[in-house]
């Protein structure tokens, strides 16, 4: 305890003044500045004195604090007598412990719940007394009476700080918060961020976490209405700036907001090419705003999360969710995704199979196994860790049979035939066990990395939130921040030399036209491709394993049209060949792995050039896709040694000169040089 703090038991007050020192009391007794017993006064100006001189009462009301918060203990301003602008004005004001005084007892009212809030006052009588006087002439306030008796324990330096009254938040840092609270970072990551830029110690900031959290929900309690009107005023404002954003909104009954949709223009042409496999995560609220959240995400060429849409709804129904497909598919000019990922959740069911009748619907197997533990743990005890991989192996089995046969099985061992858990999964089996769904599109996002990534995506938007009408603008400043990120990831990709495994011809031709993500994928098939055995049947070819006598996987293929498939479905499900089909290319003499198999959207080239690649003419466009693996070649090739790198930018520097010389027509000019510049983009 400080040395200030030893003088608990000080006790001064003037005798002219006929008070009782009870800080209930509520009588009025006027006292002459003349008989301020000045002999009581000290020179040790940190603990307060008869007679003391302040200037105004809030100087006497910053002093007293100070001297209570090196005590270990805070004040609040108590009584006053006297008021401003009425007879002699405000004559004197009392100062007390902030545990003085009594909790007052609160009458119930069975209609209105009761908040159970207990309180820190247990009639602490310690104080301090300020009395105005014009004995100089000019107004001063002198201290009248003072008690630094306490009947609680005083706190620590460590601990006093935590007290309400120390606890303060200047307007620049309110300023800092709310820009910290745009950009979507949490609170621990803003107080973490305050922390450093003013150089002072983890968790000895003059204000607590739940003070922050306390300003940033003061911010969102304003008026629904109110809200709602500054929500389309954004909305508008940013359709002003940006013709190519797209919203819709409905307005009940009540004239409140019912459901708003939004997307931004980055987002509609992003979808244009990587829209074929979309999540729909509808399992998030805002809770500030009491509203159910849905985001629409799907999965870049670069193996990166692409946001599409978002949308805010007043209820979880089939109404609104029919509603927010439709308002969906009319910011991307009515095309529906081949396929769409979901919780399980009925309405949104029916009404995807309303909206998006040709869309296949399945369910996030992420949003699935993160309820395992509340539906399995209590039930398997020990075994559940046994259960959760034997689940994982029945789901990425490739047959239908083997695997309803193996789940017939995992009940039967784990005893779990009454489990309606169990029940429920089964009976949904066709909406999320890979065997039922493999011949169909999903971009790689039905795995776990992908799906962790998708995840993390989606709550960078959820701490993103100050002011519902600002909301918006925050989810675009979320997903500009993630598409600098990707750009940059994008670029690291691109510089990354390419380690070829295998010496093959498609190897090496692959890796000049796909993306470094899509790459990995086909060359880890690749690899595996030559450990299997492939033999020519009357209708194709069986692909096995060399080490397997029975089974096998069924290839088609037709050299002169240049299409193969596989029973496996992998490139269905994918979008990349698998084992067995590039087995039987390689055994065919194939070095060049078929146009149609290098889909668009597993390319280098970026959304721009493929939309414009996408409507030119099947000649032209080859020609484009050629000079594009060229390039990316050339590039792969070059960033292999400095002096690599030197011959490269003086040919292609003497190259470009000569090109612009070549004369083009004007629609042609747009068009190439559109593509030129993309190129290099990513």
């Amino acid at each position: 305890m400080s040395e200030v703090s030893g003088h608990m038991m000080v006790l001064y007050d003037d005798h002219s003044d006929q008070r009782s020192l009870s800080l209930d009391d509520t009588s009025s007794t006027e006292e002459s500045p003349d008989e301020t017993r000045l002999s009581l006064e000290t020179t040790n100006d940190s603990i307060p004195y008869m007679g003391q001189r302040f200037t105004t009462h809030d100087a006497a009301y910053e002093y007293y604090s100070e001297f209570a918060k090196r005590c270990g203990f805070s004040i609040r301003r108590h009584r006053t007598e006297g008021k401003d602008g009425v007879g002699k004005g405000l004559t004197r004001r009392y100062f007390v412990c902030h545990r003085a005084g009594n909790t007052p007892i609160k009458t119930l009212n069975e209609n209105k719940p009761q908040r159970n809030r207990k309180s820190s006052r247990c009639g602490c009588q310690a104080y301090m007394r300020i009395s105005k006087t014009n004995e100089l002439g000019a107004p001063e306030w002198r201290v009248t009476g003072f008690a630094n008796h306490h009947n609680h324990e005083l706190l620590e330096p460590n601990q006093v700080r935590f007290l309400p009254a120390y606890r303060t938040i200047t307007d620049t840092d309110k300023s800092r918060i709310l820009m910290f609270a745009k950009t979507g970072i949490s609170v621990q990551q803003m107080m973490r961020l305050m922390e450093l830029e003013k150089c002072v110690e983890p968790g000895y900031l003059p204000f607590t976490e739940k003070d922050v959290r306390n300003l940033l929900q003061s911010f969102r309690k304003v008026d629904p209405e109110d809200e709602s009107i500054d929500l389309l005023r954004m909305c508008r404002n940013i359709k002003e700036k940006d013709p190519n954003f797209q919203f819709e909104f409905v307005i009940d009954s009540n004239n409140r907001l019912e459901n708003i949709a939004w997307s931004y223009a980055s987002s509609i042409q992003s979808y244009e090419i990587f829209g074929d496999a979309v999540v729909f995560d509808t399992t998030h609220r805002l809770t500030a705003f009491d509203m159910p959240l849905g985001i629409w995400v799907g999965m870049n060429n670069y193996g990166m999360p692409c946001f599409f849409g978002c949308v805010l709804l007043r209820e979880e129904n089939l109404r609104s969710f029919s509603w927010a497909l439709k308002a969906f598919l009319g910011f991307m000019n009515g095309k529906a995704p081949q396929t769409i990922l979901t919780d399980q959740n009925m309405c949104l069911k029916e009404a995807i199979a309303m909206e998006m009748p040709t869309t296949k619907h399945a369910l996030c197997i992420w949003l699935i196994v993160a309820k395992f533990p509340s539906w399995f743990n209590a039930v398997l005890g020990e075994r559940y860790n046994e259960w959760k991989a034997e689940f994982y192996r029945l789901y990425n089995m490739e047959a239908i049979d083997d695997f309803e046969m193996g789940w017939r099985d995992m009940v039967n061992s784990f005893g779990l035939h009454t489990n309606r858990h169990i029940a429920s999964l089964f009976g949904l089996r066709s909406l999320w066990a890979l065997p039922y769904l493999r011949s169909h599109f999903f971009a790689g996002m039905t795995t776990a990395g992908h799906s962790k990534s998708i995840n993390a995506f989606i709550q960078r938007f959820l701490s993103a939130q100050t002011r519902l009408a600002h909301f918006v603008e925050q989810v675009a400043v979320a997903v500009d921040f993630k598409d600098q990120a990707g750009e940059q990831q994008t670029m690291q990709q691109n510089l990354q030399n390419i380690s070829l495994k295998t010496g093959a011809p498609m190897e090496s031709h692959a890796a000049s036209i796909l993306t470094p993500f899509a790459f990995s994928k086909l060359q880890e098939q690749l690899v595996l491709s030559a450990h299997y055995a492939s033999f020519q049947m009357e209708d194709g070819f069986l692909v096995r394993h060399h080490t397997k006598l029975e089974g096998g996987r069924k290839v088609y293929w037709v050299p002169r049209e240049g299409i193969i498939s596989c029973s496996c479905h992998h490139f269905e499900f994918s979008g990349i060949l698998c084992r067995h089909a590039l087995r039987v290319l390689s055994t065919g003499n194939c070095f060049q792995i078929p146009e149609r198999y290098l889909l668009l959207r597993w390319r280098r080239i970026s959304t721009p050039s493929i939309k414009l690649l996408q409507t030119m003419t099947s000649d032209h466009a080859e020609r484009v896709q050629l000079l594009q693996s060229m390039v990316s070649t050339l590039i792969t090739e070059s960033v292999k040694s400095k002096e690599r790198l030197d011959i490269a930018t003086e040919q292609v520097s003497v190259l470009l000169s000569q090109i612009r010389e070549q004369p083009i027509p004007p629609q042609g000019m747009r068009d190439i040089n559109s593509i030129h510049r993309n190129l290099y983009m990513k």
